[in-house]
This record gives structure tokens, sequence and C-alpha cells, in this order.
């Protein structure tokens, strides 16, 4: 059984992150998504609070949990063959090898890059909360679920 580990911050989760976690859904038999917890960073939203956001978008189809630490470390935790990451551009790709290069040479944990969607190539978490929190309209580039948090973060 191929497993993938899907990390990210998913502050909030968008329909980019959304997209590339169902394709993942299509050709791994087993998908763990991994909200990382940041202490450097002041998130929008908690950590479980982002937990539960992508547990509503999935059901039981994936496996969600938090993790802080070494990446390579949480993916050998949960038994994973292979870690996801999603490339919106080139910039994405040039920070991303290094990172896919590092965890290999750390544990032998492999990184396969899926392309974005063009539909969401510009699409971020913190481009989201920039709009949303200037008032600008962000349903349609997050799930419903997700909007419906905004809103009420925002008041």
């Amino acid at each position: 059984m191929t497993a993938a580990l899907c990390p990210g911050s998913f502050d909030p989760p968008t329909n980019g992150h959304i997209d590339v976690i169902e394709r993942c859904l299509r050709v791994f038999d087993r998908v763990v998504v991994a909200v990382v917890r940041n202490p450097s960073k002041e998130p929008m939203f908690s950590v479980e609070d982002r937990v539960d956001m992508i547990r509503k978008s999935f059901g039981e189809r994936v496996e969600v949990e938090s993790f802080d630490g070494l990446l390579v470390d949480f993916a050998k935790a949960v038994g994973v063959d292979v870690i996801v990451k999603g490339l919106r551009a080139v910039g994405d790709f040039d920070y991303e090898l290094q990172m896919a290069q590092m965890n290999r040479s750390l544990a032998g944990v492999e990184t396969v890059f899926m392309p974005t969607n063009p539909e969401w190539s510009y699409l971020s978490s913190s481009l989201v909360r920039e709009v949303a929190r200037l008032g600008g309209e962000y349903r349609g580039l997050v799930p419903e679920h997700v909007a419906a948090a905004l809103e009420e973060r925002l008041g």
C-alpha cells in the first residue's frame, strides 16, 4: 500500500489545497494530511480549527493530524512512503526542491511534486486571509464551511 503525506499550514485550507488532496486520493491508497504547528507564525485559525476544516472537507477519506518538529520524523511516525507537495509556480519549485533533497538526505523519504490545477495557481492561504481582512470576496476560493469560518472570525 502506498501512503502519501500532504503537509501544510492550511491557514485556511483553500480550493487549491483541496484540489491537490483530491488528486492524491486518486493516486495513493492512503492519504495523511499533516497540519503544521508553526510557533514562529501567528495563525488566523488554531491548529484544531484547521484540522477540523480539512476533516469537514474530506470526512473519513483522509487522515488528518497536526504535528510540530521535522516533517520526516512525522512521516516515519505515521508510516508514510511519500511526501506530496503542490507547486503553483517556479518559485515554489526552487524552495521545495531543497526541502525534498534535505528530507531524502535526513530520512530517505521521497517527495513527489504535483502541479497545481491552473485554476488555482495564484491562490495561497495568505492571499485569502488578506482579501478577507480587507473586505474582498473570498467565497469561491475556499470551501463553503471555510468561508463561513472566515466570516465568523472576521465578524
